[in-house]
């Protein structure tokens, strides 16, 4: 795997860790509620979702394996 993939790789895996200590012990109403927290997990699933459109560009048959990698 080319050096590049897994830079992308460790983007997504550390913006999910980010999302789920932003939301350890939270209800949807206080995501709801609570602007920054809000901003705060969106962008990070911005994060992800760009990492996953740079990678599909250099490893198509990796983003394949990611279950629902386009919906995200």
């Amino acid at each position: 795997m080319r050096l590049e993939a897994r830079k992308y790789l460790f983007d997504i895996e550390r913006a999910a860790g980010l999302v789920a200590q932003f939301t350890a012990g939270k209800e949807f109403a206080d995501y709801e509620q609570e602007d920054m927290l809000r901003s705060a997990v969106e962008r990070q699933f911005e994060v992800i979702g760009e990492a996953l459109a740079q990678l599909s560009k250099l490893d198509s048959v990796l983003t394949s394996r990611i279950t629902g990698y386009r919906r995200i």
